[in-house]
């Protein structure tokens, strides 16, 4: 039996992390680590409601409840998130290399582990070319590239913490 799964699609992948990218303006600078988190979010919308919130993040959690519910399908559910994540990784660094191509980013920050967007024009004209997102991953890409961005990817409140996707035990 042939089985999809987006993940593991490098063209989905791409498609993926250009509407992260078309959320920022040229010269905007983000970690790769980041982005790659929100797409794991992107790709498993219901796993979001596992990520660890501070108390006064009481707004987050009713925007997460409201407008991204939690998935009671099986079928959706995973284990082993970390291994997923890492599993999908070299999906997601060819399909960065692959909009580095294009001359969208900046090929040269990538080995920095930075992504660096160089031509909106170019992000535009391709995401317009794209079929609608369904409003529940409209409202992931929201919530990843509005609240998610402000928070630092380091140190005990890090993203990378708080998600537990990366090891973050012996950040600075």
């Amino acid at each position: 039996m042939i089985v999809y799964n987006q993940a593991l699609d490098l063209y989905h992948t791409i498609f993926r992390l250009l509407h992260f990218l078309n959320k920022f303006e040229k010269n905007d600078v983000l970690e790769i680590e980041r982005v790659r988190i929100w797409d794991f979010y992107l790709l498993f919308p219901s796993e979001i409601h596992n990520i660890r919130l501070k108390q006064n993040e009481t707004d987050i959690r009713k925007i997460r409840k409201e407008f991204i519910k939690d998935s009671n399908n099986p079928y959706e559910r995973i284990t082993g998130n970390r291994k997923i994540f890492e599993k999908i990784k070299p999906f997601q660094l060819s399909a960065l290399n692959c909009i580095a191509s294009y001359g969208i980013i900046d090929k040269a920050l990538l080995n920095q582990q930075r992504i660096l967007i160089i031509n909106k024009e170019i992000l535009v004209d391709f995401v317009n070319k794209f079929q609608e997102l369904t409003p529940k991953e409209k409202n992931v890409i929201a919530l990843m590239t509005a609240h998610f961005n402000q928070v630092s990817l380091f140190g005990t409140d890090g993203l990378k913490n708080r998600t537990n996707l990366i090891e973050s035990k012996y950040d600075a």
